[in-house]
């Protein structure tokens, strides 16, 4: 088999709205979601068995179970007709930063998968893999812009969505989202809302989505803060760079984002920031 090839884009939540703590443990969010030019990269290629090999510059960060082997696994227990192998994680995103590296690797990993088996698996198979992997595993299985309910499992596009740019900085610090929530002390929710969230009309326009994303917080931003409280240093020297719009943090963090009207603005953004911060992860790139 010819080596195949998917990237696995980092996930921002543009916004992240947590209503409170369900009966099964699990937080209901609602949360516009996108996705960014900057992505580990998974690999498979033919071989005997189930192998995996990580490098990139965040390899070393990795330990223990890891969701491109549980993905695979979960595949090949429902049909053990598949065909997997060797795969390679190029791991570029930093670990535990709110950036949902892990899941979109799984959700590549399930890409991989159904390319390499042809007619063989579902695309409802995928997303049922995908709800079982992992809250963020379901909106990275499509990877474009989306507003997700739920636990994170409930998927809707979104159309329209303006091109523009975005930069990313991390402390490199890492943060774990169970701690988050933790800290959060979000309040019991008995049942769901009853009604799904309007989706937003972006008609391309950089502007509406910034008036969409200015009242709507991430409410992990403080509880994240607390506990990382570099975050705030990040978010301020976000704040200060020229055309830089709604520094926020990303997910559960600790990496924060600020948008840009154009990719080059970001870029050159990104120039500034990595001069002022050489210690930090800094990474510009087109949203979408």
């Amino acid at each position: 088999m010819t080596a195949l090839r998917e990237v696995a884009r980092a996930k921002l939540n543009l916004t992240l709205e947590v209503l409170g703590r369900r009966p099964d443990g699990f937080h209901e969010i609602q949360s516009l979601v996108a996705f960014a030019g900057v992505s580990d990269n998974v690999e498979l290629t033919s071989a005997n068995r189930l192998e995996l090999a990580v490098d990139g510059p965040f390899a070393v960060a990795l330990s223990g179970d890891n969701l491109i082997t549980r993905a695979a696994e979960a595949a090949k227990a429902a049909n053990p007709e598949l065909r997997l192998g060797r795969f390679r994680l190029d791991k570029v995103l930093p670990v535990a930063a709110g950036l949902g590296g892990g899941s979109a690797d799984a959700a590549a990993t399930l890409r991989l998968i159904a390319r390499a088996n042809v007619g063989i698996l579902s695309e409802a198979e995928l997303i049922e893999f995908a709800t079982k992997l992992g809250s963020d595993v379901s909106v990275c299985l499509k990877s474009k812009p989306a507003m997700v309910t739920g636990r994170g499992e409930n998927v809707e596009l979104v159309r329209g969505f303006p091109s523009c740019g975005v930069l990313f900085a991390n402390p490199r610090v890492p943060l774990a989202t169970a701690a988050v929530y933790g800290s959060l002390n979000a309040k019991p929710l008995a049942s769901p809302p009853a009604q799904k969230p309007q989706l937003p009309q972006f008609d391309e326009s950089f502007e509406k989505l910034i008036a969409y994303i200015l009242p709507r917080g991430n409410h992990l931003e403080p509880p994240a803060a607390r506990l990382v409280p570099e975050i705030r240093e990040v978010l301020a020297a976000l704040s200060a760079l020229p055309g830089a719009r709604v520094p926020r943090l990303s997910g559960s963090g600790p990496t924060c984002f600020a948008l840009f009207a154009t990719e080059d603005e970001a870029s050159q953004a990104a120039a500034i920031l990595s001069a002022q911060c050489p210690a930090w992860w800094v990474a510009a790139s087109s949203l979408g």
